[in-house]
């Protein structure tokens, strides 16, 4: 089955519709989609480990930036700084850190 559905609206934008939840949303720059596709990863993978760790995530947030090169013009490189509400320990919070790199996006970017 297929994943989403993307049309072009106009303005350098796409309009995405998840198929499985028929979710619609506008997209920005690709490059920006993706970095932000591997942060909601890192984050959703997080909180499913928390689930068992008994850690209560919410409020939890991670601040992405994206950085360009040319020639050819790629991601060179993803930076990804998370922040944790102050009631997880720090304990948890590396063990939260390590299983966000497990993510399959993370997996997937070279």
């Amino acid at each position: 089955m297929s994943t989403s559905k993307v049309i072009y609206p106009g303005g350098l934008r796409t309009q995405s519709t998840h198929l499985a939840s028929g979710d619609t949303y506008l997209t920005f720059a690709p490059t920006d989609t993706v970095a932000t596709g591997l942060v909601s990863c890192m984050i959703t993978v997080m909180g499913i480990k928390a689930v068992t760790l008994d850690v209560d995530l919410l409020g939890s947030e991670a601040v992405v930036t994206k950085v360009m090169t040319s020639k050819p013009r790629r991601i060179s490189e993803i930076k990804v700084v998370l922040n944790f509400p102050k009631w997880i320990s720090e304990k948890n919070q590396k063990i939260l850190e390590k299983i966000a790199l497990t993510c399959p996006v993370a997996k997937s970017l070279h």
